[in-house]
C-alpha cells in the first residue's frame, strides 16, 4: 500500500469500508487523524506513522476475504437503499465490510463476486482486462441470424458501443429465445440495453460465471468464501496485490 494516500483511500483500502462510506464518516466527525479530528476526506495520511482513529477506535489493515454469491432476484447491490428495498449484504457475512464486484440489477440472478479488496475489485472490473462475463437469458421474439450478427457486432446505445464476444442459441420458439452471451466490457445493464435496441426485450438474465469463477452447484442465496490465494491462482499473472 502507498505510504502517502488520502484518507477515504486509506480506510478504503485497509478494507474497513468503500471510499463513498469513508467519505461520509469523515465528513460526519468520526475520524481522528493524529488525535485531531478531520472532515475532509482528501485529508493527506502518512500511513502507517500517523495515527487513524474511527469512532475512537484505531484502524488496521483486516483480513482479505473474497466470496462467490448466488444472488436472488429481487434484491440489489448496494449496502443501503432510499426506497427500502433489500439487500444481498443482507445475506452475506456481516464481520467484515464487503463490497460487491461490479453490480447486478434487482431483476438479475446469479453469480456475483464480493470482496473487501479493492485492488482485486479493480482488476477484475478495470475494461482494459477483458475479463469475461456468462450469462444465461430469454428475450422476447425469435432472434434471427442477423440480430446475432449485429449483438457479436455491435451496436450505439446512449453514445456507447454495446457488444458481445459471443452468442450461443441454447433453444427457441416463436415466443422466445433463450440464449448464452458472453462479454467483457461491463458497462451498465449492457445486455439489456443491447438486446432493447435490437428489437427484443430481456425477460430473464443470470450470470453463470465471472472470469475464472463459476457459479455452479452454488445454491440460491447462498455464498462460498475462497481464499485469496485460490483466487489470485486462478486469476493468474496479471493481478498484482
Amino acid at each position: 500500500m502507498p505510504r502517502r494516500l488520502t484518507l477515504e483511500r486509506l480506510l478504503s483500502k485497509l478494507g474497513i469500508a468503500s471510499r463513498g462510506q469513508s467519505a461520509e464518516w469523515v465528513r460526519a466527525g468520526r475520524v481522528r487523524v493524529n488525535n485531531r479530528l478531520v472532515r475532509d476526506p482528501d485529508t493527506w495520511v502518512d500511513w502507517p506513522a500517523d495515527s487513524v482513529l474511527v469512532d475512537g477506535r484505531s484502524v488496521e489493515a483486516v483480513e482479505r476475504r473474497f466470496f462467490l454469491f448466488h444472488k436472488p432476484c429481487g434484491y440489489i447491490t448496494t449496502h443501503s437503499d432510499e426506497r427500502g428495498r433489500k439487500t444481498v449484504f443482507d445475506l452475506l457475512p456481516n464481520d467484515v465490510f464487503l463490497h460487491a464486484v461490479g453490480r447486478l440489477d434487482k431483476a438479475t440472478s446469479g453469480l456475483l463476486l464480493v470482496t473487501n479488496d479493492s485492488v482485486l475489485s479493480s482488476f477484475l472490473t478495470e475494461p482494459t482486462n477483458k475479463i469475461s462475463r456468462v450469462y444465461e437469458l430469454s428475450v422476447w421474439g425469435l432472434l434471427e441470424d442477423g440480430k446475432i450478427s449485429q449483438a457479436k457486432a455491435g451496436v450505439m446505445d446512449a453514445g456507447e458501443h454495446l457488444k458481445c464476444d459471443s452468442v450461443k442459441v441454447q433453444r427457441f420458439s416463436k415466443r422466445e429465445t433463450h440464449l448464452e452471451v458472453a462479454l467483457s466490457q461491463g458497462k451498465n445493464r449492457e445486455i439489456r440495453r443491447l438486446f432493447k435496441a435490437l428489437g427484443h426485450e430481456v425477460t430473464r438474465l443470470h450470470r453463470i460465471q465471472y472470469g475464472p469463477f463459476q457459479l455452479g452447484s452454488l445454491a440460491l442465496g447462498e455464498w462460498q468464501e475462497i481464499s485469496m490465494a485460490e483466487a489470485k491462482r486462478a486469476l493468474g499473472a496479471g493481478l498484482q496485490t
